[in-house]
């Protein structure tokens, strides 16, 4: 009778030599590094998102808007931390580079997505600027009647513009009392849309009507030519001296 058969030994694994584990570290830091290469694509489908079109970009660069600028910059220094870690070799001590190059692309990599949200949402608020737009005086001295637009988005909720029309008699240089004054609100999404049409009865002497509106909160010390972001919103209407009764 033949013995029983001894139970077989389990194979034991090879344990993986250290130029084995390097390459394995290797393959997953490049995996990472091909990551952080899609930097800029991930900001601007963040950017896309949160409903920042070509429309606010040029808006955003043309007030020189920072956080764009500076997303952009920390996304262009992550693609060259991740191009410069592909490029190191997977040594021992290269490892050692490449982790600390990418350890860096990826905090500027997340500083990039984190700033790209507050761009998206600075360009598409506006910057809480009034405008005037359809400026018309109609009628006769004795009858006129003054009527505009004035616009402003991205103010705030606890915020308002003011508007108001002072007449000026250009012969003395002195300002007169207001002749319409108000406070404007912001609805919900802090937008200020409103048409005014009121009639107007300048005083003797008047020459000039002129229409300001502003952002008392935001508002910037200056002149209305003053080059800020935040003036005030400007505009003179000249009208006829009256003619002989």
């Amino acid at each position: 009778m033949g013995g029983a058969n001894e139970p077989s030994k389990p194979t034991e694994s090879p344990t993986p030599t250290i130029g084995e584990i390097q390459a394995t570290l290797g393959k997953r830091l490049d995996d990472v590094a091909k990551i952080l290469a899609g930097a800029l694509v991930a900001v601007a489908g963040i950017m896309t998102t949160l409903g920042l079109n070509s429309k606010f970009v040029f808006v955003a660069l043309n007030n020189r808007s920072w956080p764009i600028y500076v997303a952009s910059l920390c996304a262009i220094i992550s693609i060259v931390c991740s191009i410069a870690a592909l490029l190191i070799r997977p040594t021992g001590r290269g490892i050692l580079w490449e982790t600390g190059v990418l350890v860096l692309g990826v905090v500027f990599y997340m500083a990039s997505l984190s700033i790209a949200v507050v761009g998206a949402a600075q360009a598409a608020g506006g910057n809480g600027r009034p405008t005037f737009t359809d400026v018309r005086l109609d009628g006769p001295r004795s009858n006129m009647r003054l009527r505009f637009s004035v616009h402003a988005d991205g103010v705030q909720k606890w915020s308002h513009i003011e508007v108001s029309v002072n007449p000026q008699d250009l012969s003395s240089g002195k300002w007169g009392k207001d002749l319409y004054w108000s406070v404007l609100r912001p609805d919900d999404q802090g937008k200020v849309a409103q048409q005014i049409d009121i009639p107007l009865s300048p005083p003797a002497g008047t020459s000039v009507i002129a229409v300001s509106a502003v952002n008392p909160y935001e508002a910037e010390p200056g002149a209305c030519e003053a080059k800020t972001q935040h003036g005030p919103a400007c505009t003179e209407l000249h009208i006829p001296e009256a003619g002989p009764q």
